[in-house]
C-alpha cells in the first residue's frame, strides 16, 4: 500500500512501520496466492506479485537446523572413573557420526526453490582445564591397549596432578567448528560456520615407585 497505514493501524498486526509492510490484496497479480480478497495484510517479505522472492539464506539456515549438529561425542583415555598419570598422554577423540563430525546433509524448500546444505567439522579445540588447549583437525583415534605409551594423534600430557582442581578433576571442553556449504536451485551458493561444544573431565595423579 502506498502510502503505508499509520503506525497506530491494526493492519500492522503488532509490528511497526519499517518492519515488513502492509500489502493490498486488490492487485490482480496476487489473486488466489494467499492474500484475502478485498483487504490488506502485513508481510515480513514481499508476497508474490510484489516482487517477492524466496530468501535463500533463510532456507540455508533452515537446512542447518535440520542437521541437528552436535558437539563432539567425546572419547577419552583414561576414561571417566579411571585415573591418568602426570607425564603420560591423555588420548582424545570424537566418536564420529553424522551429527558429531559429518558429513551431514539436509535440504529446505520454499516454493520452487530448494537449498541443499552439507557440513563437516574442520577442527576441534580441546580446552584441557590446565590453561592449555589442543587444536585437532581430525577426529582423533580411540585408544586401544595395544597402543601402549604411543603418542596419540590428538591428545595432551599433563604436568601436574588434578588434586587442586574442583572435585579433583580437570574440566575438559571440546568445541567443534562446523563449516556448512550450501547451494540453491537458483544457482546461489554460500557458506555458514557454526560451533558446538561438549564437556568431559579427567583425573590425573602421580605415578609412585615403591621400594621394598
Amino acid at each position: 500500500m502506498n502510502p503505508q497505514p499509520d503506525a497506530s493501524s491494526d493492519l500492522w498486526q503488532g509490528h511497526k512501520p519499517g518492519d515488513g509492510a502492509v500489502y493490498s490484496s486488490d492487485c490482480p497479480l496476487i489473486i488466489g496466492k494467499g492474500l484475502p480478497g478485498g483487504g490488506a495484510r502485513w508481510f515480513q517479505n514481499p508476497p508474490p506479485g510484489y516482487g517477492g522472492a524466496v530468501n535463500v539464506q533463510a532456507l540455508a539456515q533452515q537446512a542447518v537446523s535440520k542437521m541437528a549438529l552436535q558437539g563432539p561425542a567425546i572419547g577419552i583415555a583414561p576414561p571417566p572413573g579411571a585415573k591418568g598419570v602426570v607425564g603420560l598422554p591423555v588420548w582424545l577423540w570424537d566418536n564420529v557420526s553424522a551429527t558429531t563430525w559429518g558429513p551431514n546433509t539436509a535440504s529446505a524448500s520454499a516454493g520452487a526453490v530448494t537449498v541443499t546444505a552439507t557440513g563437516s567439522v574442520t577442527q576441534i579445540v580441546w580446552d584441557m582445564g590446565d590453561g592449555q588447549s589442543v587444536t585437532c583437525t581430525g577426529p582423533g583415534e580411540a585408544y586401544q591397549a595395544a597402543f601402549g605409551s604411543a603418542q596419540p594423534p590428538c591428545g595432551h600430557t599433563y604436568t601436574q596432578t588434578s588434586a587442586s582442581m574442583p572435585n579433583g578433576r580437570y574440566a575438559i571442553s571440546a568445541t567443534a567448528t562446523w563449516v556448512v556449504n550450501w547451494q540453491a536451485t537458483t544457482g546461489q551458493t554460500g557458506q555458514i560456520t557454526v560451533t558446538r561444544k561438549s564437556a568431559s573431565s579427567v583425573v590425573i595423579g602421580e605415578l609412585r615407585d615403591l621400594n621394598n
